[in-house]
């Protein structure tokens, strides 16, 4: 097999018809490919959409609810009968599964990303399917992932897989329109540094409408795969239609047409990964001058230290991640801080003798 461990996030899509309702013949033949995989000793992590659309075809809501009174009500509804679906279809196959729901806010701190991790590796250990969701159910607009593309991602980092494959209702990512017939699936796309990607800004590519059912679009998947391809993730966006994907994906002499995001080769530290997955847990700012950033973003490994700093913003506690710009205001990495905001706001641009980020614990964007 070509890989050992995967995250498959299967999409909203792929899983619902048209009327919105579960596709069963289509999630019974994804179960029936996750278990030939499952029985060769392929660890499958599964993230699966679809509760809130097959809720919403359970049910009718009385008087008009705003989104997410909405998402709480049919995801209610619809996750009960989403992973009944999947224990049935598993227990086929002798095999069993299980639900993790999570939302951002649980994944927010260390303690709580590390306890979420050691479920999910215990649930491996014992030949036990982790099926994978938002709960939606207690999630609000701010605290919401963007869609199960970014919780695929950071589950993807937090269990260190092999890859991940993301199953959408198209074969990839495409060089113009979709719909148009001249436009062909990028079937490759490599970031590392002895490689010249030659197809410049993908994104300039990539059409900006969302899923029927889902909440996220391709470039969503597309700036996900990047940032992961990056860290030394690969990852593949495929048709969750094709008949066979799955195993077909996984055959190393298989063409399958799909995009395919090349590992940069990184070794990135766990917890470099988890900061890199963080923007949307920050509780400050820090903002540094050209110095700082130079050593920063110079081949060298440095820490962030006080004298490079000249203003932050926001309240946090020591721990906390917080986002680092430069002079320019422009956004240049997250890290995790040595000081409180009160502590800290005393040594901006002194010279101390503890970092106020160390390298260990910082990520510069790419």
């Amino acid at each position: 097999m070509r890989y050992r461990r995967i995250a498959v996030k299967i999409g909203s899509n792929v899983l619902t018809r048209q009327d919105g309702r579960l596709n069963l013949t289509r999630m019974s033949a994804l179960v029936d490919q996750i278990a030939e995989l499952h029985k060769k000793a392929v660890e499958i992590i599964l993230i699966s959409s679809g509760a809130v659309a097959s809720g919403r075809s359970e049910i009718k809501a009385k008087g008009k609810l705003d989104s997410v009174s909405a998402r709480q009500l049919y995801s209610a509804v619809g996750q009960a009968k989403l992973i009944n679906r999947y224990y049935d279809f598993f227990k086929e196959h002798g095999i069993a599964c299980g639900q993790v729901l999570t939302t951002k806010e649980s994944l927010g701190t260390r303690r709580h990303y590390l306890n979420q991790k050691n479920c999910v590796g215990l649930m491996l250990e014992n030949r036990v399917i982790p099926i994978m969701n938002e709960n939606d159910t207690i999630s609000v607009t701010e605290l919401m992932f963007t869609d199960n593309d970014e919780l695929s991602a950071l589950v993807a980092s937090m269990m260190n897989v092999d890859a991940l494959i993301i199953l959408s209702n198209i074969d990839g990512i495409y060089d113009g329109p979709p719909n148009d017939t001249r436009s062909k699936v990028i079937r490759e796309i490599n970031y590392s540094k002895s490689s010249q990607n030659e197809h410049g800004d993908i994104s300039d590519f990539i059409q900006t409408s969302k899923s029927s059912f889902g909440r996220g679009g391709m470039l969503t998947k597309y700036n996900i795969a990047r940032k992961l391809a990056l860290e030394g993730i690969p990852v593949i966006i495929a048709n969750g239609t094709s008949p066979n994907i799955l195993p077909n994906l996984l055959q190393k002499d298989a063409d399958v047409v799909c995009t395919h995001f090349l590992s940069s080769g990184k070794d990135t530290s766990n917890l470099k990964k988890w900061i890199a997955h963080s923007e949307s847990f920050t509780k400050g700012e820090i903002y540094i001058n050209q110095g700082a950033q130079e050593a920063l973003l110079g081949e060298k490994a440095r820490s962030l230290l006080a004298v490079g700093i000249t203003a932050i913003n926001g309240e946090f506690e020591k721990d906390d991640i917080v986002r680092i710009f430069d002079q320019n205001k422009v956004p240049i990495g997250l890290g995790k801080v040595s000081f409180n905001s009160l502590e800290l706001s005393s040594l901006i641009g002194q010279k101390a003798n503890k970092a106020v980020i160390h390298y260990n614990y910082l990520h510069i964007s790419e």
